[in-house]
């Protein structure tokens, strides 16, 4: 290549990307030194380009001093060539030649770099920020809490049309060999057109689509994150989402939140039992109703049998019909909290449900224990704190209430051993789903572990 002509391989690129209009080819020249640049001009930070390419390159005698200067750089990347230089230079890249050396350096620009605040799931004496939507400032956050020099970070490349980097992050010395492969097995087996965030990329890695239950925790803090790479689980992230995955997990890291860890024994292991008696109700008390006022209702007292039967004067279908319009109802009020503007969300859906529950009782169309039981149900489907699992709950209450219907009391009960099997018999990752972690099976495991 002269010193007059530009290279032929940028010229090829510019071909390709033609005809955009963010495309900058052109060549830097000083006292008989040339040099050709080549960027787009929408994904590279101007100030960077200026403070660390063409100044310095004005500032420099020869282009052997320049090139010195090029090798020396922190951002510069290993040349690629095809399709593979392409991307790079899309995801922000610029491209430099000098002489006959071709030399690729990373100068994109960042717009999504703020650390934002927790929302999914908050804490009171916890961190209060999450994550990043840049991968680079989340790869930071975790190095800034997690100082193990045996925490490794390995970069893949989906195959996807956004071609997003994923990490896989784990400490090396506490991570499980057969998890962390075949985590890698899942990612590259991957073969979609787009992947945009974790939680698309969770759908994939779950293993199939239509699974109820999730295999991997959604998280947007920090801090859970340290505690499972040091308790040996593999974190996922991918360029352009504030979540990461966590894998592999148990029913019962669902259950946990990271407000846990911030208090004394009592006071936690007194919530950990609130959530799980939430948890009973939400998927149990809408098919145990239609259970007890349909089928048994002589299991109860004989006051608060007839105080049932009383409420229900007037409702004119059967009780498995008034949970179910009654629990849509509210499945309905919920979707509208999420999806409604902040500034009337609260509003709408308060009044939207007091008026609902006072006129369909003065119709006669639900008794007032039944908006007493949608109430409780309501309120202890959001005990749950990962809301992926509080939304599989959901699912399941409404199996049990059909299982109920056709089969009564015995329906509950074969309707719950059924999921109760279902959950023992699911894997994450190769992984028991319904692991139970007890002190003495640590203390063997470490036991052997040491011989």
């Amino acid at each position: 290549m002269s010193k007059t002509n530009p290279p032929a391989l940028m010229n090829e690129l510019s071909e390709k990307f033609s005809p955009s209009n963010d495309i900058i080819f052109k060549p830097l020249q000083m006292e008989g030194n040339t040099v050709y640049i080549f960027y787009l001009k929408s994904v590279i930070d101007g100030a960077k380009l200026q403070g660390m390419i063409i100044k310095p390159f004005f500032e420099m005698k020869s282009n052997v001093n320049f090139k010195s200067y090029i090798e020396s750089l922190p951002d510069l990347n290993g040349m690629k060539s095809g399709d593979e230089l392409l991307v790079e230079i899309t995801k922000g890249n610029i491209l430099i030649a000098i002489e006959d050396e071709f030399y690729l350096i990373d100068l994109k620009l960042v717009n999504s770099s703020d650390v934002q605040q927790t929302l999914m799931e908050p804490t009171v004496y916890g961190p209060q920020l999450a994550l990043s939507e840049d991968l680079d400032t989340n790869l930071n956050i975790i190095r800034q809490r997690y100082h193990e020099p045996t925490l490794k970070f390995e970069m893949h490349q989906l195959k996807d049309k956004a071609h997003q980097p994923v990490a896989i992050i784990y400490d090396e010395k506490t991570v499980k060999q057969s998890v962390l492969k075949k985590i890698k097995e899942n990612l590259n087996d991957i073969d979609v057109t787009l992947i945009q965030s974790a939680g698309d990329l969770q759908l994939h890695l779950n293993g199939s689509k239509i699974t109820l239950f999730p295999t991997l925790i959604l998280t947007e803090r920090p801090d859970r994150i340290s505690y499972n790479l040091a308790a040996g689980k593999v974190v996922i992230m991918i360029n352009g989402s504030p979540h990461a995955l966590i894998a592999p997990v148990v029913f019962f890291d669902f259950m946990l939140s990271m407000e846990d860890n911030y208090h004394t024994f009592w006071i936690t292991t007194f919530t950990l039992v609130l959530r799980y008696i939430g948890l009973i109700i939400c998927l149990i008390l809408p098919a145990m109703y239609v259970a007890v006022t349909s089928y048994t209702p002589d299991v109860l007292r004989t006051e608060l049998a007839l105080t049932v039967a009383g409420s229900r004067l007037g409702v004119p279908y059967p009780s498995f019909i008034e949970v179910i319009f009654m629990l849509i109802f509210m499945e309905f009020l919920t979707e509208a909290s999420i999806r409604l503007p902040k500034a009337i969300s609260a509003t709408a859906t308060t009044v939207g449900g007091l008026i609902l529950g006072t006129a369909a009782t003065e119709a006669a169309l639900t008794s007032n224990i039944m908006i007493i039981i949608v109430s409780a149900v309501a309120i202890t489907s959001f005990v749950i704190p990962i809301s992926e699992m509080s939304f599989s709950i959901r699912i399941c209450r409404y199996l049990l209430i059909i299982y109920t219907t056709l089969f009564g009391t015995l329906g509950l009960i074969l309707g719950s051993l059924g999921l109760v099997m279902f959950l023992a018999n699911k894997r994450s990752f190769g992984e028991p789903y319904l692991k139970m972690y007890w002190r003495g099976e640590k203390a063997e495991v470490k036991g052997q572990t040491k011989e």
